[in-house]
């Protein structure tokens, strides 16, 4: 991939697009267009994927979790199709997450292929197609119903990308779109065992093997890309390793314990699977330079991001190879709370910021959001091993979480929905 430091500060979301694709040229009909392929009468809220979905991500992510936490203190429910935990799992992962999901390669995929963005009118009605699915996961009761107007997201945003990609013949993230197709499948999944159609668990494992893939995949795109740019810059000697065996060998074992987490969670060669991909996963994480990135929260982030990534992987096979010595709670919740929130955030406020022109720096709100949920996460994964203080630990981990979530829409408001500088 292109990890030269000339590349535009607004290019610096996405992996580099495939260079032999030429962008094509406006038809009549597009030259409504401007130069970056945004339409002009627009609001600037729907120029890119990034706008809308990073807002609703963001929101959605800091109302979500008190209203879980008031329901799991008061034994309360939604008239909605799932039972509390249940919800808040589904809208941690196909709502929260989703969103993120749509925003980053929606985003992405021009750079990927030389396509024009979608923007305008086709964004507004994927913005509303995701606020339906919340809507429905909380308040329709016929499942059937609630599982069409649901799924409807995931399934135009999976087909869109398919879309971009066989007209842009970029067959090298063809994975990606693949990737979203599991994921949409794990959604309609989790409203079948909602149903009591299906044997629970299936489709969560479906849903974070999908997300903790993505995170190996495009994070070992990205964090050492960004890493290595940025060093440049400062004359540094010692740079990111170039992607080789090791990475090879890395992303295959993360695959193939992730599909024998999917299909076989609770043997042996799944749990030495896990642990072994968490190692790999560690070692090509120390080849990024990440320590010398302490003065820069906004690069720093991603190294921490893929450390809960491998972390939370060794978590998962030693609580498979050693039952009762690690929760599965403490082990799901670094891949969800930890990677998975970590991971977003930094490519969030990154996006936000290069792709809007700004400055691609952490300010002191946006460390703070860094922190806040790095520490609630830290809580979250230690609650289950603390019998006494489990509730407090819990309600901490639950305000820290979503409090950063909070500033980052209070901090990111205007970027997001204010023209471009």
């Amino acid at each position: 991939m292109n990890t030269a430091p000339s590349r535009p500060l607004e290019d610096e979301a996405a992996p580099a697009r495939d260079r032999s694709v030429p962008r094509r040229r406006l038809r009549e009909g597009e030259r409504t267009r401007d130069g970056r392929g945004r339409l002009r009468s627009a609001r600037p809220l729907l120029h890119y994927g990034f706008r809308p979905f990073f807002l609703l991500a963001g929101i959605h992510a800091a109302a979500a979790i008190p209203l879980w936490l008031w329901f799991f203190a008061n034994g309360a429910a939604l008239p909605g199709p799932f039972p509390p935990l249940s919800w808040h799992v589904h809208e941690m992962l196909f709502g929260y997450l989703g969103a993120v999901i749509a925003g980053f390669i929606l985003t992405a995929i021009p750079n990927w292929t030389g396509r024009l963005p979608l923007s305008g009118t086709p964004l507004a009605v994927l913005a509303l197609l995701w606020l339906a699915g919340r809507l429905a996961t909380a308040s329709v009761s016929v499942p059937l119903a609630a599982t069409f107007i649901d799924l409807s997201f995931p399934v135009v945003l999976a087909g869109a990308v398919w879309r971009e990609i066989l007209a842009g013949r970029n067959w090298r993230n063809a994975p990606v779109a693949l990737m979203l197709t599991l994921f949409a499948l794990a959604n309609g999944l989790h409203h079948g065992e909602a149903a009591g159609l299906l044997q629970e668990g299936l489709a969560i494992r479906l849903a974070l093997s999908v997300a903790a893939m993505l995170m190996a995949l495009i994070g070992g795109r990205i964090v050492p890309s960004f890493t290595r740019n940025w060093l440049v810059k400062r004359g540094a000697r010692a740079l990111p390793a170039a992607f080789g065996l090791l990475d090879k060998a890395a992303l295959g074992t993360t695959a193939i314990a992730l599909v024998g987490w999917i299909t076989l969670p609770e043997t042996t060669f799944t749990g030495t699977a896990l642990l072994l991909a968490g190692i790999l996963l560690f070692a090509r994480l120390s080849r990024w330079q990440g320590w010398q990135t302490g003065r820069e929260a906004i690069l720093l982030i991603l190294h921490i991001g893929y450390a809960w990534l491998a972390g939370a992987l060794l978590l998962i096979g030693a609580g498979i190879l050693a039952p009762g010595t690690i929760p599965a709670s403490a082990a799901i919740h670094a891949l969800t709370a930890g990677a998975i929130a970590t991971m977003t955030l930094a490519v969030m406020t990154r996006a936000s910021l290069g792709h809007t022109g700004r400055d691609i720096r952490a300010d002191g709100w946006t460390a703070a959001i860094y922190l806040m949920a790095n520490a609630g996460a830290l809580l979250r994964v230690i609650a289950p091993f603390a019998a006494q203080g489990y509730l407090p630990l819990l309600a901490a981990a639950g305000t820290l979480w979503s409090g950063a979530f909070l500033l980052f829409v209070l901090r990111y408001w205007r970027v997001l929905t204010g023209p471009r500088l």
